[in-house]
């Protein structure tokens, strides 16, 4: 017996369009020697500066535990320091190293010209579009984490969101 569902499958849907917009983005980070989390974390780093690890996590979609191996990997490689927050000893800060930086600039342009390529392909209003339904989606499903108010709290742009 089968069960037929009146929904095409969504989660899936954003899993196939997540990997097929890594798959434009993984060569250069696989070139670099990173995973796609150790990118993640740049990426944040560079777009915020200097960041609590928690808000680390969040930003990069990472669980705690999975982060502080990530970390350790990317400290030891010399792309990021850890240093206790000066302002609360208990807690702990990240950033990137001059070296950390440098490879967020140089993939950025591989990211940045992928997304250039997207948008030119769907063109500018229908990938608008895209990021306000996926915005309002992010929303509907987590109410008391808008991701807007959340990156205009990180003093991050909304044409800065288009390369993650």
């Amino acid at each position: 017996m089968t069960t037929t569902f009146t929904h095409r499958n969504l989660p899936r849907l954003l899993l196939q369009a997540r990997e097929g917009v890594m798959a434009h983005v993984r060569p250069s980070l696989r070139e670099h020697r990173l995973s796609d989390q150790q990118w993640r974390v740049l990426r944040v780093l560079g777009e915020l500066g200097t960041v609590e690890t928690g808000r680390v996590a969040r930003e990069a979609f990472i669980l705690g535990p999975s982060l502080t191996g990530v970390l350790v990997r990317m400290e030891r490689d010399g792309l990021v320091r850890r240093k206790r927050d000066p302002a609360d000893q208990r807690r702990t800060v990240v950033e990137a190293t001059a070296k950390g930086l440098k490879l967020v600039g140089r993939l950025s342009h591989t990211v940045q010209a992928h997304y250039r390529w997207l948008e030119k392909a769907l063109g500018k209003d229908k990938l608008g579009q895209l990021y306000g339904l996926l915005d309002e989606l992010i929303e509907l499903e987590h109410p008391a984490m808008s991701h807007r108010q959340s990156l205009r709290a990180g003093g991050v742009a909304h044409d800065a969101e288009m390369a993650r």
